[in-house]
């Protein structure tokens, strides 16, 4: 939240030079307050947990707000209720004529498949466009980042000799964006995924702004376009401290060639507590995200958004 002071005390150039949000009290007094309308489709197989990561992950800020579970349509879920689905959820063409300050676009477990081979391509790509003038700000996590990517900007998705699993370091490059406010210059996020857009392709992309990468093979973690309305993250935050280690034993299940998942037991061992390292960061992510491009950019009248776009 920013702070006000007066515009002409001596410390507000030092704080706006540190990127840290001042106000004056002139624009204070005119600013009207109203709950924030936050969407989320929700793509991911297990939504209860995904449901339950995300709302922890909103629940750092002193703004209200009202979120709308989205599912897809044409995708029948086989690891939620459908009592579930119909209670808690909402389809986009019961909402499309409807305008939001922000969404958010999960991951989903298809990165193997071609995207026009995903059952629910057609009506995915009709929901990115639809964001374009009904969305203040559009959040897109893990393989949704990277099929938005592919749709917006025509980025290819490249497959891992072996999957990427476990949690990684990256650097903050663009420290005056308001997205990475408050992060060290190293920070964790974990990743699960059999695939990537690699990173020369986003840096040779010139409407995309890259906040944080690693010299690792996470690559690009972070990347922003249109002034903050399309945001990509391309870890998953959201993630409870025992995530990963749920996935290792489901692979492990499976039959599947898995390795232990970097930096995430202690001595690489699945007897140990898995170490807890990107809390502190996804709050921080997550709360600049609905401060800086929802809330401070959205109108009071919900309805104006198509005017700011």
């Amino acid at each position: 939240m920013p702070i006000c002071v007066q515009k002409d005390l001596p410390a507000r150039e030092i704080l706006e030079n540190e990127n840290i949000f001042t106000m004056e009290p002139e624009r204070s007094s005119h600013q009207d307050i109203r709950p924030l309308e936050i969407c989320i489709l929700n793509l991911m197989p297990i939504k209860e947990d995904t449901e339950l990561q995300l709302l922890r992950s909103l629940s750092n800020t002193p703004l209200q707000i009202n979120v709308t579970f989205i599912a897809i349509k044409s995708h029948v879920s086989k690891n939620t209720s459908v009592n579930h689905l119909n209670q808690f959820y909402t389809t986009w063409d019961e909402i499309k004529g409807m305008k939001y300050d922000g969404m958010i676009i999960t991951g989903a477990p298809v990165e193997l498949y071609e995207y026009e081979e995903v059952d629910y391509w057609d009506e995915l790509v009709s929901i990115f466009e639809w964001t374009k003038s009904n969305v203040t700000s559009t959040l897109h996590l893990c393989w949704g980042a990277q099929a938005a990517l592919y749709h917006h900007y025509g980025l290819q998705k490249h497959t891992f000799d072996t999957k990427l699993f476990g949690v990684y370091r990256h650097r903050v490059q663009n420290r005056k964006d308001p997205l990475v406010r408050g992060f060290d210059d190293l920070f964790y996020f974990p990743h699960s995924r059999y695939t990537e857009v690699r990173a020369k392709d986003i840096h040779n992309c010139p409407e995309l702004k890259i906040l944080a990468e690693g010299n690792n093979k996470a690559g690009v973690c972070l990347c922003t376009a249109m002034n903050g309305r399309q945001v990509y993250v391309f870890g998953h935050p959201e993630y409870d401290r025992l995530t990963l280690g749920s996935e290792y034993k489901r692979d492990l299940e499976k039959g599947l060639d898995i390795s232990v998942p970097i930096n995430y037991y202690p001595d690489d061992d699945p007897e140990n507590k898995p170490m807890l390292l990107w809390r502190s960061h996804a709050n921080i992510l997550y709360t600049n995200w609905l401060n800086y491009y929802v809330y401070q950019n959205t109108p009071y009248d919900i309805g104006g958004i198509s005017d700011i776009i």
